[in-house]
């Protein structure tokens, strides 16, 4: 058995890629399936941006993905998941139609477009190369957290955001991993931190160590938030090896979501786009659909709370003017 590394990739058969551009301050996130897969998703943020979720609901035609892009650059950014495509066709991948192949490639994007970088593409936006750029430079090893792909450009309220990860293995010995694009419109952190609201299920010291404050000021639970429509959205995939039809993989990502309300304050408000995709390979089975079930989903909210406390852990702030700080810039040590 594989050792866990806490990351996407601990889900055999799942690779991660990741491009960007330092000027333009955002980039793109590709999760790969060796093989399609079953994929549902769940959207509770007030102002999402996606691509092909209709298309996860329950009773279409084509159940399975072949990828998941996520990318900065507000409604620009959907681009990258034809740049996925692209990867995807040259390498005789996608939904078969007779001697034709369409690759399946669901995507969200978050607003990085305010942070300093050089927006002045022209006329195309640069997401569809990037996103092919992530395709090709995904691998099943390990894959880079914090400031990086769609996490280049992402923040919270008061710190910088970023590429986040977790995973674990629950009591029936399946695994679920999720990774997060963490660009809330609220705090990751209680306050101004250090710790953070995911503290209760940090295992390992993976974000800091530095546990849970021995009460929470009230200054900490005001709605302090970016304050701008549609400037903010945490984007979650979560992956596990049990084979889930689509209306498991549903609620899959419906008890996900749970994480992050426990890691973010506040979160899915009309501000934020926040979407959690699910997705299962189908190694493992499951055993009993709901108590299985049940566990793998209460597992599942646990992970996406820890991922989404690394990806601001992990990150390293922006080299602007005015740019917010870097969580280990704050609090070194």
């Amino acid at each position: 058995m594989t050792m866990r590394r806490n990351l996407l990739t601990d889900i055999p058969g799942v690779s991660v890629g990741h491009a960007e551009d330092a000027q333009l301050a955002s980039g793109v996130t590709c999760i790969l399936f060796d093989e399609p897969v079953i994929a549902a998703c769940d959207v509770r943020g007030g102002g999402p941006g996606t691509r092909e979720t209709d298309l996860l609901d329950s009773g279409r035609t084509v159940e399975k993905v072949d990828a998941i892009a996520l990318a900065g650059g507000s409604a620009f950014g959907l681009d990258a998941c034809a740049g996925v495509q692209a990867y995807l066709r040259e390498n005789d991948r996608g939904f078969a139609v007779r001697d034709i192949r369409v690759p399946i490639v669901p995507g969200a994007i978050l607003f990085d477009l305010l942070n300093g970088g050089d927006k002045g593409w022209g006329r195309f936006p640069p997401y569809r190369e990037l996103g092919y750029a992530a395709a090709a430079a995904a691998t099943p090893g390990p894959h880079a957290l914090g400031s990086v792909g769609a996490g280049l450009g992402a923040t919270t309220v008061n710190m910088k955001g970023g590429i986040g990860a977790a995973s674990a293995v629950t009591e029936d010995g399946i695994t679920v991993a999720a990774l997060a694009a963490v660009n809330a419109a609220g705090s990751a952190t209680v306050g101004d931190g250090p710790h953070f609201w995911a503290g209760p299920f940090e295992q390992d010291g993976e974000f800091g160590g530095r546990g849970s404050p021995a009460t929470v000021p009230a200054a900490a639970l005001a709605t302090v938030t970016k304050g701008l429509p549609r400037t903010a959205t945490t984007l979650v995939v979560v992956v596990t090896d049990a084979a889930l039809g689509r209306t498991h993989a549903k609620r899959l990502a419906t008890m996900a979501q749970d994480g992050l309300a426990r890691a973010l304050y506040p979160i899915h408000t009309p501000l934020d786009g926040d979407i959690v995709f699910a997705a299962a390979t189908g190694r493992r089975i499951l055993g009993d659909p709901v108590i299985g079930l049940t566990r793998l989903g209460a597992v599942a909210a646990h992970v996406v709370a820890r991922a989404i406390a690394r990806g601001v852990y992990e990150a390293t702030a922006l080299p602007f003017p005015g740019a917010l700080p870097a969580w280990r810039d704050l609090y070194p040590g």
